[in-house]
């Protein structure tokens, strides 16, 4: 009888033990342990990061660490850590959450435009993926990469089609570079090419005179008639004359690229530049600014017509008007300088 008790209380404490058990791993598995109120928070984790790096990223959106830890080492994620961005939803457990950090990388959405240089871009990519930006400018400034693609450093910024991408938070810049070339060269597909093969450019000059298209008018609805001037000039061998280009140079001779210049003054048409196209007939050696797919399609589908001038339309703020003759253009002209001179604006 008694060793029948003796037997009953250890069946007893095997199942309290058991049960304790039970309720730990429940505990430590499959109860809620996220902290944060939003609907989802998203966790970054760096390349070759440690489980330190990824703890001190988890601990401010978790309840308690210590049973995550306790989770994350039985399911042996400590040794298995992958990079990316990952995302936590409110209300997820411990199991829950190393399977979604484990396996769920998510793309994030990646986009520019309007950069002027190549520095300037790799600063706004860096904001967006785990490159930093002195790695994203060392390998789009690579000469041997250039070379060995047709680019150069004028026109290195051309193979950067401004639009909206999906990558990999963990992307590195050399991933992103070759990314980026393989969709230069699906933008420029046999119809492009066979159209700038038509106006006798290249892309890259193509993609030049989109450029000052592109600072010429923020208008897309105008922008063919602005290439089409520009083509017509550049057909019969008259300089472009585009203040743009002055603009550029002025801001490349100062090395002062964030300078505001909202007027041409006459002397800065004498700087001894090859992107003055007041000076030096034809396309500038490379381009002024990255121009949006609307801008290159402009250049492409340009406008036929015969204007050789255009000026700002004082009326009609953000579009111009247009001119066949140097006469009536210096009409259009002085109407806008009157009003340009009413408005103070001296540089």
């Amino acid at each position: 009888m008694y060793i029948k008790k003796i037997l009953i209380a250890i069946v007893l404490i095997g199942l309290v033990v058991a049960g304790v058990i039970a309720y730990t791993i429940y505990q430590t598995m499959f109860v809620s342990n996220t902290a944060f109120n939003n609907d989802v928070a998203y966790v970054y984790i760096p390349t070759n990061a440690t489980y330190q790096v990824v703890r001190t990223e988890l601990e401010p959106l978790l309840k308690d660490i210590d049973k995550f830890d306790a989770l994350a080492e039985r399911k042996k994620y400590t040794t298995n850590i992958k990079a990316g961005k990952y995302a936590i939803k409110k209300g997820m457990n411990n199991n829950d959450i190393i399977n979604s950090i484990r396996s769920n990388n998510m793309p994030v959405k990646l986009s520019f435009n309007n950069q002027e240089s190549l520095q300037r871009l790799a600063g706004r990519i860096s904001t967006q993926i785990e490159a930093d930006s002195l790695a994203l400018y060392s390998v789009m400034s690579s000469s041997e990469f250039l070379k060995a693609n047709d680019f150069s450093s004028k026109t290195a910024l051309g193979m950067y089609i401004p639009n909206s991408y999906e990558f990999f938070w963990n992307t590195s810049a050399e991933q992103f570079r070759e990314r980026m070339l393989k969709e230069y060269h699906r933008f420029w597909n046999d119809e492009r090419m066979s159209k700038a093969k038509a106006l006798n450019l290249t892309p890259d000059k193509v993609m030049t005179m989109a450029s000052i298209v592109q600072k010429e008018t923020a208008k897309v609805d105008e922008r063919k008639r602005v290439a089409g001037v520009y083509m017509n000039r550049l057909k019969i061998g008259m300089p472009l004359q585009a203040d743009p280009t002055v603009i550029y140079a002025i801001k490349l001779t100062t090395g002062d690229f964030d300078q505001i210049i909202k007027r041409v003054l006459y002397k800065d048409l004498e700087i001894d530049s090859p992107y003055n196209t007041y000076k030096y007939a034809g396309l500038p050696p490379g381009l002024i600014t990255m121009p949006d797919i609307s801008s290159i399609d402009a250049v492409l589908n340009y406008e036929k017509h015969d204007y050789f001038y255009f000026v700002a339309d004082v009326k009609n703020f953000g579009y111009h008007k247009f001119a066949k003759t140097l006469s009536q253009h210096n009409v259009n002209r002085q109407e806008y300088v009157r009003w340009i001179n009413q408005q103070g604006v001296n540089r």
